[in-house]
């Protein structure tokens, strides 16, 4: 195989965007942690299943997610002022997908998937995740189609240290 063709780039010029399908593509390779995030809010409890998750500091215990604002439960994360980030680990795929809109459940239903209780903020905590940070939700910011919701750490549990449940090529994987 040619090498210079199995590493051809598309560039495009400063003031040209690069398009939805070729980012999804490039972003589908990007090995990624999968977390679910839930809240309880005045119209009960909500969630969702989510890669964009990263460390901002930790001091103060800082990290920030990413929301679709287009997902049912967008709102409640803003109203609740608070959520958990519930890494998953690998055996809990069923609970990752049953939140990401798969099998079609929706809203309180997905909390069917998984053992849950409530966390020191009172928020859903997934028992036996790898980790549950719980958050209080100290700044929003809308960025194209996302929130992106900056939460101050107050609570963390560690669950066993086992595999873990990735994303990578638009499927699952352990690692």
């Amino acid at each position: 195989m040619d090498q210079s063709k199995a590493h051809e780039a598309v560039h495009h010029d400063a003031g040209h965007a690069v398009e939805a399908g070729l980012y999804r593509e490039a972003m589908s390779r990007l090995v990624a942690a999968v977390h679910v995030i839930t809240t309880r809010g005045a119209e009960g409890r909500a969630g969702f299943t989510a890669t964009a998750v990263a460390s901002v500091s930790d001091s103060p215990p800082t990290l920030l997610v990413c929301l679709n604002r287009r997902i049912r439960s967008a709102p409640a994360f803003r109203q609740a002022g608070r959520f958990a980030v519930n890494l998953l680990a690998a055996e809990q795929q069923a609970v990752a997908e049953a939140f990401g809109g798969r099998g079609g459940l929706e809203g309180d239903q997905r909390f069917g998937v998984g053992e849950w209780h409530d966390g020191a903020l009172g928020v859903p905590c997934l028992a036996r995740a790898v980790a549950v940070f719980e958050c209080r939700l100290v700044e929003a910011r809308t960025i194209a189609t996302h929130d992106v919701l900056v939460g101050r750490v107050e609570a963390v549990t560690l669950g066993p240290d086992k595999a873990k449940l990735a994303y990578l090529g638009r499927g699952f994987l352990a690692i």
